[in-house]
């Protein structure tokens, strides 16, 4: 098999070294603009034959065809709003296509393009990351255990193993995408209704085994996906939140509320300045911590019944930086998810072919045991 991952960065860079560790892998294409540097976990690759690293202008729709010649899968970990111009020249390339998502509506016009995935006979799998992807794969695995559910909460974060400064935590993705979520209304389902609450908002405490202690968890936006409309009147409630430790909600809540984290440039001594943009650049450097190892932690749960028992599925996840291979928690599992899936489309476990989110057609029990053989372990409680 011959695959491609689009973009370099930490995420794509894990995909392609977890591809590599597959000695079935006869190519691995990691295309990115040119002169991008490679982490050190991945360049030490350089010299296996099977990892061919070429330039590429995600901007450009016929270098991305160009790129896919030959592949049977591409796994995009662009920038989200690359995902749709790219599910379009994969669908014309004949190519399997899998994406971090981050962005629902941009999901919403892939699925659009479903009857041109079918024609070309292709599988097309948006939200395969972490949050959107494992999340919602663990609660689909849930809800097809069960008669009927009544209620499904997710909760998941990236965090420093050891918390320091006042918002106990470091940039383990794109600080603007954090922020974001920290301004979006986020979609929950109540009373069988999909409906919106506040970013940051009804805050809850949750308990992990020590080290990780106890965390706080808020509404973010985006970790349901498309999920909040297929499950809205089937599903009582449904919701997902970020998890941080305690105190990060207020102070992010009063720095969003003060107006720092607004978009719309204001006059600052006779300039236009973005406030947003102001708080990227003076937080940015203070929140970026290479020396420091990180951790993703995850719990879902899923109340229902079946044959007529009331029976809760819950999932955890603590997964740590990989002092071996140098690779965070959080490219693990959101890097290694991606790859899971580009091998399994390929393989044709994914089907049929069309547009499908990762909890609509990915095989859960498998997707656990991939992950199982690279460390990252999921357990399982039925209760």
């Amino acid at each position: 098999m011959r695959y491609l991952v689009l973009g370099a960065g930490l995420q794509g860079s894990a995909c392609a070294y977890d591809l590599l560790q597959n000695p079935a892998v006869e190519e691995v294409r990691l295309a990115d603009r040119e002169g991008a540097t490679l982490p050190e976990f991945l360049a030490k690759y350089q010299r296996d034959p099977r990892l061919k690293v070429v330039s590429f202008d995600a901007r450009d729709q016929s270098a991305a065809r160009r790129a896919m010649d030959g592949v049977q899968s591409a796994m995009c970990a662009l920038p989200y709003y690359f995902n749709l111009d790219m599910t379009r020249a994969a669908i014309e390339s004949g190519v399997h296509f899998a994406d971090l998502g981050g962005n629902t509506e941009i999901v919403w016009k892939q699925k659009a393009l479903d009857a041109e995935a079918k024609a070309r006979g292709v599988t097309v799998v948006p939200d395969c990351g972490l949050a959107p992807g494992m999340v919602n794969i663990l609660s689909q695995l849930g809800i097809s255990r069960c008669d009927t559910v009544s209620r499904v909460k997710i909760f998941v974060g990236g965090l420093p193993q050891v918390p320091e400064g006042p918002l106990k935590y470091q940039i383990v993705y794109s600080l603007e995408g954090v922020l974001d979520y920290y301004t979006t209304l986020s979609w929950v389902v109540r009373d069988g209704k999909r409906t919106q609450v506040k970013a940051l908002s009804e805050l809850e405490p949750v308990l992990f085994s020590a080290p990780v202690g106890e965390l706080e968890a808020f509404h973010t936006a985006g970790g349901l996906s498309t999920m909040a409309n297929r499950y809205e009147g089937k599903i009582a409630t449904m919701e997902y939140k970020t998890l941080r430790y305690p105190g990060h909600a207020h102070i992010m809540e009063a720095v969003r509320d003060l107006g720092l984290l607004d978009l719309e440039p204001i006059d600052v001594k006779g300039q236009r300045v973005s406030p947003r943009d102001v708080a990227v650049a003076v937080m940015g450097p203070r929140l970026k911590k290479p020396s420091s190892k990180d951790l993703v932690a995850l719990r879902v749960i899923v109340d229902g019944v079946k044959n007529g028992k009331p029976i809760t599925h819950e999932w955890e996840l603590v997964d740590r930086f990989d002092d071996a291979s140098g690779i965070t928690a959080m490219e693990r599992c959101t890097g290694f998810s991606l790859s899971i899936t580009g091998q399994m489309q390929a393989e044709g476990a994914v089907t049929p072919a069309g547009v499908h989110t990762s909890d609509e057609c990915i095989p859960g029990e498998r997707y656990i045991a991939e992950l199982a053989k690279r460390g990252v372990i999921i357990e399982e409680r039925v209760r």
